[in-house]
């Protein structure tokens, strides 16, 4: 649990890092983002006369859902302490619960920003959780498990081998992922222009501590997004649970180096693309939803596909 909260900020600090850097500017350090969370924690939260408990409560909220989440994703190796509770419908369940309560509290204030982030966030999560769903049944279909240890485990044997529905359930994840992070062709987390916000929309009418618990809440969704990736697909360096200490290490090492890759391979991809318009994003959710329902289909047909 303290390994993800620590790596979250910092997978963040290297994404904006990156895409500095290929837009040819210097860009802030990669520690930025400590920086910015620990100045925010200092600062006193402002709020709104008409802010209700709800309003108050779900900064916490979120932030408890989501570390939950991202600390049952199996990060360096299988078989943690928390490992008979990494079910991959749980954490869909729990990154649902954070989102219902973060809408709810985009319209609490009763801003106009806030209720069009709500809107859209709703219109995102409505194909990006069945797409997400759909992607577990592919992959539980192939583990006999939505259980992650189990997943990893089974995936790391060459018996698995490369499969179609594998691919379609990879591509349909990072889409799901991108739009659920609000990245890039989704949405920009570098603007707050009010005709493109979704999930700035939302938050706008936070500070202090409440938006720093919502910063790093972002930053842990990133990286669970990322574990979950690592885990299932390239579960290369994954200590098992019999493991001795020489194996966690090389396992802790290989997770950093996969997070790493992966926040090089996010700053180039947001660099390289550009945003699309609100109502084109179902029809880029749909292609992940089309994905995870064939990617279905194709083991039902056969379990060797």
């Amino acid at each position: 649990m303290l390994l993800v909260v620590a790596l979250a900020p910092g997978l963040i600090g290297l994404v904006r890092k990156v895409k500095a850097r290929l837009t040819r500017r210097r860009g802030a350090p990669i520690l930025q983002p400590y920086r910015d969370i620990a100045r925010l924690m200092r600062k006193e939260a402002v709020l709104a006369e008409n802010a209700s408990w709800l309003f108050r409560a779900t900064p916490y909220l979120v932030f408890a859902a989501t570390w939950v989440a991202a600390a049952l994703v199996p990060t360096f190796a299988t078989g943690l302490q928390f490992s008979w509770t990494a079910d991959l419908i749980a954490i869909v369940a729990l990154l649902g619960s954070a989102r219902f309560f973060l809408a709810l509290a985009g319209m609490d204030i009763g801003t106009s920003f806030g209720g069009l982030g709500a809107s859209r966030e709703m219109m995102i999560a409505s194909v990006a959780e069945p797409a997400m769903l759909l992607t577990v049944f592919s992959i539980a279909l192939v583990a006999g498990s939505t259980q992650l240890s189990t997943v990893a485990q089974v995936m790391a044997m060459p018996e698995v081998g490369l499969r179609v529905s594998l691919g379609m359930a990879l591509v349909a994840l990072v889409i799901v992922a991108i739009a659920e992070n609000a990245r890039i062709p989704v949405d920009n987390p570098a603007t707050h222009l009010e005709l493109t916000m979704v999930h700035e929309a939302m938050v706008l009418e936070y500070s202090g501590r409440h938006l720093a618990m919502i910063e790093i809440a972002a930053a842990l969704k990133l990286l669970l997004y990322v574990s979950l990736i690592a885990c299932i697909f390239w579960p290369w360096g994954t200590a098992r649970e019999e493991a001795g200490v020489g194996a966690m290490a090389f396992g802790a090492l290989a997770y950093l180096a996969k997070v790493a890759t992966a926040g090089v391979a996010l700053g180039v991809l947001e660099t390289a693309i550009a945003k699309m318009r609100v109502f084109r994003v179902p029809d880029f959710l749909g292609a992940a939803l089309m994905l995870g329902l064939l990617g279905t289909l194709l083991l039902f047909v056969s379990r060797s596909l």
